[in-house]
């Protein structure tokens, strides 16, 4: 029998909590953001426009529905059910954190500042939530489906991103490596890392690059189940070359790289403190992860 599901509200700590936290009166962090010409009075509004957007999102939750609430900095150590239903009060990038912690189950944005915020991924507000999270638990709720980048290791280990995936050297020093492509090719380069996209992160790292290089033709469409990838200012010289630089990746086709520096590292989403480390001589496959994110519409 399956069990009833479970509404759990994902937030962050804002920067009010976080002064704090840091400074422990209000007067102290007042001081400080006034030495740094910044005004307490925006961040109170920001900390109370996530304050109510949290509680409304509570308040509507139907009775006899079980919930819970984690931060962001607990996410690492939180034990998700398939049986979730899960609501994030946050910004896009919020989305991404969690995403690599789920395994399918329905996922409610809500912007708790639509007039600031330009979030693709929490596209709802808090006033959306009792509606929302209705239909899901009705299974009426319309899901768009988000391609994600897997990275796996010839060990076993693996690490996986909503938005981009980024492999080179932890400084953005050179990275030296052997690139295979979909394709079968490969070279020996010499550049400042790799870029790998998927369609919700195509308008972020990757788009300037491809923007800069006149690669739009591989940019992934928002929806798309490929990935892009794009080389960053490789190195022409006797040994290295520069001519696989971008390209597409679709569902059963990889990206490989056998590194030939002391250590590489892969982190994705811009979150550097986690991430594989890549010794020498150890292979890389970068692929469309099985898993997906179900985004609420």
């Amino acid at each position: 029998m399956a069990l009833a599901p479970r509404v759990v509200l994902v937030h962050r700590r804002t920067e009010y909590t976080e002064l704090l936290a840091r400074h422990a009166t209000r007067g102290q962090a007042e001081f400080f953001l006034t030495s740094r010409g910044r005004s307490i009075d925006e961040v109170i509004a920001r900390h109370e426009s996530m304050q109510s957007s949290l509680a409304r999102v509570s308040a509507v939750i139907p009775e006899g529905v079980r919930q819970a609430r984690v931060e962001r900095g607990d996410l690492d150590r939180y034990v998700f059910s398939p049986e979730d239903v899960i609501v994030i009060v946050g910004q896009d990038g919020l989305v991404a954190n969690v995403a690599k912690y789920l395994s399918g189950q329905p996922v409610i944005g809500i912007d708790p500042e639509p007039q600031r915020n330009a979030g693709i991924l929490v596209p709802h507000v808090a006033a959306d939530a009792a509606e929302l999270i209705a239909a899901v638990i009705a299974g009426r709720a319309s899901v768009a489906s988000r391609a994600m980048v897997q990275a796996t290791l010839d060990d076993g280990q693996t690490l996986t991103a909503l938005n981009e995936l980024y492999v080179g050297d932890d400084g953005h020093q050179s990275s030296r490596y052997v690139v295979t492509t979909p394709a079968g090719e490969s070279e020996r380069q010499s550049s400042s890392g790799v870029i790998i996209t998927t369609g919700t992160g195509s308008t972020g790292w990757a788009a300037s690059i491809a923007s800069d290089r006149g690669l739009g033709d591989a940019l992934p469409a928002a929806d798309s189940a490929m990935l892009g990838w794009y080389i960053r200012e490789a190195w022409p010289s006797r040994s290295t070359g520069r001519t696989l630089t971008a390209g597409l990746i679709g569902e059963g086709e990889s990206l490989q790289f056998v590194v030939e520096s002391d250590t590489l590292v892969a982190f994705g989403d811009g979150i550097e403190d986690d991430y594989l480390s890549i010794g020498w001589g150890q292979r890389l496959t970068v692929a469309v992860s099985d898993r997906r994110l179900s985004l609420v519409t």
